[in-house]
């Protein structure tokens, strides 16, 4: 069995990937999977590091606002979808899978085009301009959100949830490793801050100004990820310096971070909220206003209609986020409840449904 696999951009894009190739890899004994991925994006490191092989194409995003860069944009589309006509020819897919990203487009087409079945996987509430495009093509969309006739055939969909990294399945034995592995101390309150796998300069930006709350509160200790796009501005800061402030421009070790935090202050992406949903945490959310639609904030709702976490809208942080994380850190069975609730959200199978899914489309069960 061949699957071609194409996913990256953002770590939202890349990590369901790699658990639908993992549970892939488990579940069929002869297989051989390829991924395609934009050439200059985190994904030709992030998939070899897994163990998997990956293809570069030239592509890139359009720009929201005029720019230069969009005159190129034609010329990538074009050279993206001849490469991927090449790629395909030579590996001989079975099937196609695309989880979004730049290169998912190109790459999903031009299987479709070539009569290989394809897939998509949608993280979100608010799907993007490719998939809309692409679910045209395809002939099942796995999504983690209901209501998602909004955007894509119903005959279409089916509702298998966010497939995330098996690493996180398992938190509850690596508290102590957890903790020996970022130098924390066991008797102080651990906040984790992470703007996912690029960073959020609100959230570093809030860090960077609480110097003197953090020195002064001496229960709380701090694992901050900054993000590769905002470490050089950030790492230098004062708040980056303190013993209590463990300051990283990327947390490989998320199981590990995830285990060793008490309370977890994130974006609303989709992947994280997955990641929540199985992880069990106390976790405040501050929806990214700089994507479409706002869907962050409609994933962030679902949580906090069912009181498994709290929001804090991005313009409110500098007022509102410390005294909400001082609240958190004082209130154990408030931590509690929401650690109990938002595990109601998790789906832990969901890479395994989508890899089933997978198999049968090929052995013509579906």
């Amino acid at each position: 069995m061949k699957v071609l696999i194409s996913a990256g951009g953002t770590g939202g894009h890349i990590y369901p990937a790699i658990a639908v190739a993992d549970a892939l890899t488990e579940a069929v004994k002869n297989i051989e999977i390829l991924f395609v991925g934009a050439s200059d994006r985190m994904e030709m490191e992030k998939v070899p590091k897994a163990g998997y092989v990956i293809k570069g194409l030239w592509i890139s995003g359009l720009q929201r606002k005029l720019s230069i860069k969009n005159l190129l944009f034609p010329i990538k589309l074009i050279v993206s979808l001849w490469r991927s006509r090449q790629i395909i020819k030579d590996f001989k897919p079975d099937i196609a899978i695309g989880f979004g990203g730049y290169a998912s487009g190109p790459a999903l087409r031009m299987a479709a085009f070539m009569n290989v079945p394809c897939l998509l996987q949608e993280q979100n509430s608010y799907p993007g301009i490719t998939n809309k495009w692409l679910s045209r093509f395809v002939n099942k969309i796995c999504v983690a959100y209901p209501l998602m006739d909004r955007f894509f055939a119903p005959e279409k969909i089916v509702l298998t949830g966010n497939p995330v990294r098996k690493d996180l399945l398992s938190l509850t034995d690596k508290r102590s490793l957890a903790l020996d592995h970022f130098g924390l101390d066991s008797k102080k309150t651990t906040v984790l801050l992470v703007g996912g796998s690029l960073g959020a300069r609100t959230i570093n930006g809030f860090m960077a100004s609480k110097t003197k709350e953090i020195e002064e509160s001496a229960h709380l200790q701090f694992v901050w990820q900054m993000g590769s796009g905002y470490s050089d501005t950030f790492s230098k800061s004062e708040t980056a310096q303190l013993s209590s402030v463990k300051a990283k421009t990327f947390i490989e070790k998320m199981d590990l971070a995830y285990a060793a935090a008490d309370i977890v202050v994130c974006r609303a992406g989709a992947l994280t909220i997955s990641e929540l949903g199985l992880v069990g945490k106390a976790v405040v959310l501050i929806p990214s206003p700089y994507v479409a639609e706002d869907h962050q904030t409609k994933n962030a709702q679902s949580l906090v209609d069912g009181e498994a976490a709290i929001m804090v809208q991005d313009k409110e942080v500098d007022k509102a986020l410390w005294e909400c994380i001082l609240q958190l850190s004082n209130n154990e069975e408030q931590r509690k409840s929401l650690s109990d609730k938002i595990l109601a959200f998790g789906k832990p199978d969901a890479a395994n449904v989508i890899a089933k899914i997978l198999i049968d489309e090929v052995n013509g069960n579906s």
